[in-house]
């Protein structure tokens, strides 16, 4: 049994190290969402700063406004795949944490359960010690 208890040991420090690694990767996942988002924003705001506000604007500044919004509208499309993708890839990881969790606690149940074992195999051996005095059932002290 003391063999099950340090390659549990041993299992449980693995497990440890896997939802350490899980957390930082979902942290990272979600430093790249807000990342994302962030671009989008600019990128909508860039959009906004480039719409044509005079209309007597020349011909040349017209065509320039549309040419950078056109590539400002395919910026924004593409920032916004990006933010799906980052999502998505946050929700993976998510999931990647709360499964490295459940193996982690499923390991830390199966320790106690274990060294309780061993403690109530101890026990009973103590019991049945042969110079251990029992109270007598008849016995009114």
């Amino acid at each position: 049994m003391a063999l099950d208890l340090k390659r549990l040991a041993r299992v449980h420090r693995v497990r440890t190290l896997q939802l350490g690694l899980a957390q930082a990767d979902e942290a990272r996942a979600r430093e790249q969402v807000a990342s994302e988002q962030a671009l989008a924003g600019r990128i909508a705001q860039l959009a906004a700063a480039v719409a044509p506000t005079r209309i007597e604007a020349g011909a040349m500044a017209l065509a320039a406004s549309a040419h950078y919004r056109e590539r400002l509208q395919r910026s924004a499309e593409a920032a916004t795949n990006r933010v799906r993708t980052a999502e998505q890839a946050a929700e993976r990881t998510v999931a990647a944490t709360q499964s490295a969790k459940r193996d982690q606690s499923a390991i830390e149940k199966l320790i106690e359960r274990g060294q309780q074992a061993l403690i109530e195999a101890e026990l009973r051996a103590l019991q049945d010690l042969p110079g251990t005095p029992r109270k007598n059932r008849h016995d009114p002290c």
